[in-house]
């Protein structure tokens, strides 16, 4: 069932363009205009296509945009549905394994996250190294798709260490403040209270949000290579006084956004 889905999605996309992308970028948050700035050959509402949900949430256009970086053929998700808004996994991760059947080898997975860290600042950009799924749910629950990949997929490297390296190297050459940490996945809506981002922290986790783990798992079954960045748009409850809101993680994202365009354009070229 799932896989005919999937087919029908692509062959209405593929209506659309013939682009053969090799690379995917799922925008998160307030980062939605960097696909205002490739060379665009369609830009599909989600409504259009066939299985796919339109987001309910401010920050997420929902556009399926195909076209080119420089001779990069690419294919961005400009916004993403949540599993708090009540999907189930399998329409969150949909999107993920569309673009995946499409022929893609590398999926870029961007969000906004609230940092755990004291030393961060709103603005800063975070490279996953890892996550902790505490969505208390996993796409791959159910029957395996064998034709999507294997049962107990391998999750030793959820984040591509290669990638990373290049990331890294390429945010310190930009002078771009920046660190490599471990993303916390809840499931959401509320904000985490104090007492959990104190758990957060001490389990280890660098960055805590309501997206990317579940779009990771699903993309490590098929077989692509990941990376993960993370906007760091607030500091989590607890750490600094006052109150985290969507209007403030959006605006910050919006801040950042010509750094985060100029960086991603360098990245998927080099």
């Amino acid at each position: 069932m799932i896989l005919q889905k999937i087919k029908e999605s692509i062959e209405f996309i593929r209506e659309q363009s013939q682009i053969k992308p090799k690379v995917g970028v799922t925008l998160g948050s307030g980062l939605a205009q960097f696909a205002e700035q490739i060379d665009i050959d369609c830009k599909i509402p989600y409504s259009d296509i066939p299985h796919f949900s339109p987001p309910s949430v401010d920050g997420h256009p929902g556009h399926l945009i195909l076209g080119k970086i420089n001779e990069t053929p690419l294919v961005i998700l400009q916004g993403r549905i949540h599993y708090y808004e009540g999907h189930t996994m399998e329409q969150v991760v949909f999107p993920t394994r569309v673009i995946a059947q499409m022929g893609i080898e590398t999926l870029i997975l961007t969000n906004a996250a609230g940092g755990l860290d004291p030393a961060m600042k709103p603005g800063d950009f975070m490279i996953i190294s890892d996550h902790i799924n505490l969505t208390g749910n996993n796409p791959l629950i159910g029957p395996n798709i064998q034709e999507l990949g294997l049962r107990f997929p391998d999750m030793s490297e959820a984040y591509d260490r290669e990638l990373n390296s290049k990331l890294l190297k390429l945010l310190t050459d930009l002078k771009i403040r920046h660190s490599l940490g471990v993303y916390c996945g809840v499931s959401g809506p509320t904000y985490e209270t104090a007492a959990e981002v104190k758990f957060l922290r001490t389990i280890g986790g660098s960055a805590v949000g309501m997206s990317t783990v579940p779009e990771t798992i699903a993309a490590k079954h098929m077989g692509l290579r990941v990376c993960g960045i993370s906007c760091i748009t607030n500091l989590a409850t607890g750490i600094l006084p006052g109150k985290v809101t969507h209007e403030e993680v959006k605006e910050t994202a919006k801040k950042v956004e010509e750094q985060f365009t100029h960086f991603l354009k360098e990245f998927i070229t080099h």
